[in-house]
């Protein structure tokens, strides 16, 4: 009790961003009995966020499958048989047309994906061509390309880009079982290119692999002590994926369990947008409205994310205009 007392005095609204976050503390934050996490976080929220409104932000695979990493939750892993065809990086026109109708549909953010270990120069040419295309139609931009050197992050930048993701995926302890072409270093360097060359950082991980608590919050503690927190979380639940690895060793998704991760995770980055990312489909309509109210305000739109499905339009703009919560789909 006397932890859980501590924690709620130093973390309030107005407490300052911390990036010294100890493991005992993201225990405490974790285990407070349920109703006292929940006012605690969206108090946190109300004091960055409009509780009301949500971010809508749209995903394309660009460049789809054929990736030399073995992540072993990933359907565009070449070391796998999953069904998805390689493909090559799409035409810029194309591009422009999918981003143009994802900004019609209600979409604030265009993240472009693409399926590599990292861009070739000649391939970073059409990128940042695609990235000032995207940017004149008046949206955010987003691409995820895998490992970045310091020039081709300041190439990036100079092209308009607004956000790189680079997800952790999981706890420094957990990596190394679901993933073994790259290192968490490698992940960990990225993002400091990306930072230093003035992109903002879009990263998170991945729940229901296999992993425990302690993994979950091993990642969280990850994110909120890098010397800055990422401006966007996205929090990934366990899609099956035919073929791959982590097939044998996910676990059901305890929705309660979802909850407390997205109230730990708003109270310790209590200024970055967490985004309810893939898996939003298994999710109910009350679950989802709960992570809503521990403080994630963000989501894809859209009826595919990457390689997997995601819930409709329509079921989405529903609940938000039930829910009372602005966006650009209501």
């Amino acid at each position: 009790m006397m932890a859980a007392m501590q924690v709620e005095r130093h973390h309030g609204a107005s407490a300052p961003v911390r990036t010294d976050w100890r493991r005992a503390e993201a225990e405490a934050l974790y285990g407070l009995p349920f109703a006292d996490l929940i006012f605690q976080a969206q108090t946190v929220h109300r004091g960055n966020f409009d509780p009301n409104r949500i971010e809508t932000a749209s995903l394309l695979s660009i460049k789809t499958g054929g990736c030399p990493e073995d992540c072993g939750y990933c359907s565009q892993s070449a070391h796998y048989e999953t069904g998805v065809k390689a493909t090559r990086l799409m035409d810029r026109a194309d591009v422009v047309a999918s981003a143009q109708r994802a900004k019609d549909a209600g979409a604030t953010r265009f993240c472009m994906a693409a399926a590599w270990r990292s861009p070739k120069d000649r391939d970073l040419d059409q990128i940042c061509e695609m990235l000032s295309m995207v940017k004149g139609l008046g949206m955010e931009t987003c691409v995820t390309l895998g490992m970045l050197t310091m020039e081709q992050a300041e190439r990036l930048f100079a092209a308009g880009l607004d956000f790189y993701n680079h997800n952790v995926d999981t706890s420094p302890e957990f990596y190394g079982k679901i993933i073994t072409t790259r290192t968490l270093q490698d992940r960990i360097d990225t993002l400091a290119h990306v930072r230093e060359a003035g992109i903002k950082v879009c990263c998170g991980g991945i729940i229901g692999m296999g992993e425990h608590v302690d993994d979950r919050l091993g990642m969280l503690l990850l994110l909120a002590n890098l010397p800055n927190h990422p401006e966007s979380v996205p929090l990934n639940l366990w899609n099956e994926v035919k073929g791959v690895p982590v097939n044998d060793s996910a676990s059901p998704h305890d929705p309660i369990a979802v909850v407390r991760l997205i109230a730990t995770a708003r109270i310790m980055m209590p200024k970055s947008v967490v985004r309810l990312s893939a898996g939003r489909q298994y999710m109910t309509d009350e679950l989802q409205a709960l992570c809503f109210l521990a403080g994630a305000n963000s989501i894809f739109i859209g009826d595919v994310l990457l390689t997997t499905r995601n819930p409709q339009r329509d079921r989405d703009a529903s609940l938000l205009r039930r829910l009372g919560i602005a966006s650009k789909l209501a």
